[in-house]
């Protein structure tokens, strides 16, 4: 089955618009940019078309590549002693003069709705937080909504990075399966790729994975997104999709669904500080 996340995205917009306007104080959504990248305000303008559908008022605080720490982290320090600011994103990639961790980690742990500081991976880690990262919430949504379990399951999550692999990893071992990760040291991925029942990829590595690698009926959730002739590709062919029970293609497979999970973490953050 081929997942249509822009569908899903747009079911949960209409209860989202509901949730925010019950709200007393309807929370503001900070984004902090640097740089002129064209994929990142691509990435930024979707966010504030999703924040526009559900009622949700959103401020960019654009910065020039030539920002300091310094300058960056003061911004964030404001944001985050402000009552209005419900969530703080801080749009990746940052220029390479700025340590990314140190100003992710400047997020307070009560508006860091993409769970990218060191403390709010370490809660999830631990099982302690309610909300998830945006792209395993997007996971856990669509198995919801298609009614597959997780149990007794073999899954193989490629790629480590922090958005896709790390959180994917760390959450189908605390669903109980057996995860193997792989990355570029790995030779011959398809040994394990043909034994997976879920196949999460993160890889950014264009038509990585081809249908000879796959067994019928796997779950496959591709999350790595890259440029192939000024196309948006994902590491899956999509003549995948014809062995899987699950197929999220690229685009409009787990990228929009991964937007709408950041406003559910902003939801669910207002709410527990109410």
């Amino acid at each position: 089955m081929i997942i249509d996340g822009k569908k899903i995205a747009e079911d949960l917009k209409i209860s989202f618009l509901k949730e925010f306007s019950l709200l007393k104080n309807v929370p503001i959504l900070a984004i902090i940019s640097v740089g002129e990248d064209p994929a990142s305000e691509q990435f930024v303008r979707i966010k504030k078309r999703f924040a526009e559908s559900v009622g949700i008022k959103v401020e960019e605080i654009l910065f020039p590549d030539s920002v300091s720490l310094e300058t960056l982290l003061e911004a964030v320090e404001k944001l985050n002693s402000r009552e209005d600011i419900g969530g703080i994103v801080v749009q990746l990639p940052l220029p390479k003069n700025i340590d990314r961790q140190v100003i992710l980690d400047a997020v307070s742990a009560k508006k860091d709705i993409d769970m990218l500081s060191t403390s709010m991976f370490q809660m999830f880690k631990k099982g302690e937080t309610e909300i998830l990262p945006p792209v395993i919430g997007a996971i856990a949504e669509i198995l919801k909504r298609e009614g597959s379990g997780l149990e007794l399951k073999k899954a193989v999550v490629v790629g480590k990075g922090i958005l896709v692999g790390v959180p994917a990893t760390i959450w189908l071992e605390k669903k109980g399966l057996e995860v193997k990760v792989l990355d570029r040291s790995v030779p011959d991925i398809s040994e394990y790729t043909k034994e997976a029942d879920i196949l999460v990829l993160g890889a950014g590595s264009p038509y990585l994975i081809k249908p000879e690698m796959i067994k019928e009926g796997v779950a496959l959730f591709d999350a790595g997104t890259s440029e192939l002739t000024d196309k948006i590709v994902g590491d899956a062919d999509p003549l995948c999709a014809e062995k899987c029970s699950i197929f999220t293609p690229v685009p409009r497979g787990i990228g929009p669904l991964t937007v709408a999970m950041i406003f559910k973490n902003l939801l669910e953050l207002k709410k527990k500080a109410k």
